[in-house]
């Protein structure tokens, strides 16, 4: 069996806005070449905080964020866009391509690309600040699978996403994985978690209560066969019973 190429390791001992107040405590996985790792926990849980800590946005941190693999090159898709209000999306796409320095013919092609697919390309002359939230959503989508990265962070994506293009999403996902990329995923959709994920990572009250395969997940919690939500649930139950 051949070696699993790891892109990201994370070994959080605390982790907050503040060192007096941390959200998380002693959370650690991996996230290895061609897999999707889901990010699963209540509203809460400490998914956005661990999520801010990988990408550098956090006031305090114990512990080591590292990129075995060298490149620390990632898309962070977060879960409430931001826009310049004085860029128009094309604009916003051009700024991405010209800071991690795309080649110009690659950016035009693939942009115009994701334009198509997400059907955004006929306001790509608009200004993403007046879009509506799905729409919003859908520009954040395309400024971060742009970057072709082996890494991706994405926090919350399916949020304000109509069917169709949340399927368009899961299909670029799906081939980004098939290229060898490694993606970190945060989602209370747990049917399209199941869908779409090799391993999961559950959180509760800033710490990680399982981890592993749905296989793994269902073999802890005894429920053989089990949905990922029924299994969510019963983990859940079972460490509030504890505390």
């Amino acid at each position: 069996m051949a070696r699993k190429e790891k892109v990201l390791s994370v070994n959080l001992h605390r982790a907050g806005y503040a060192k007096e107040s941390p959200v998380v405590r002693e959370i650690s996985f991996h996230l290895n070449r061609g897999e999707i790792v889901g990010l699963i926990g209540p509203n809460g849980s400490g998914k956005s905080t661990v999520i801010k800590a990988i990408v550098g946005l956090l006031g305090h941190v114990e512990g080591e964020i590292s990129f075995p693999g060298g490149d620390k090159t990632y898309a962070y898709i977060p879960e409430q866009p931001v826009f310049y209000d004085e860029l128009t999306l094309m604009e916003h796409l051009e700024l991405a391509a010209s800071a991690y320095e795309l080649d110009r013919d690659y950016y035009r092609a693939r942009a115009e690309e994701l334009l198509r697919r997400f059907k955004l390309d006929r306001v790509k002359h608009y200004f993403p600040v007046n879009f509506s939230k799905g729409m919003q959503q859908k520009a954040m989508i395309i400024v971060g699978l742009l970057l072709n990265p082996e890494l991706f962070i994405i926090d919350e994506p399916f949020v304000g996403l109509d069917p169709s293009a949340t399927a368009r999403f899961i299909e670029l996902l799906e081939e980004n994985k098939a290229g060898g990329a490694a993606i970190l995923l945060s989602t209370h959709q747990l049917d399209l978690a199941e869908r779409i994920c090799d391993t999961y990572i559950f959180l509760n009250e800033g710490k990680m209560i399982a981890s592993g395969s749905l296989y793994s997940i269902q073999e802890r919690c005894g429920l053989p066969g089990a949905s990922l939500f029924d299994c969510f649930k019963k983990i859940l139950e079972q460490d509030d019973d504890r505390n």
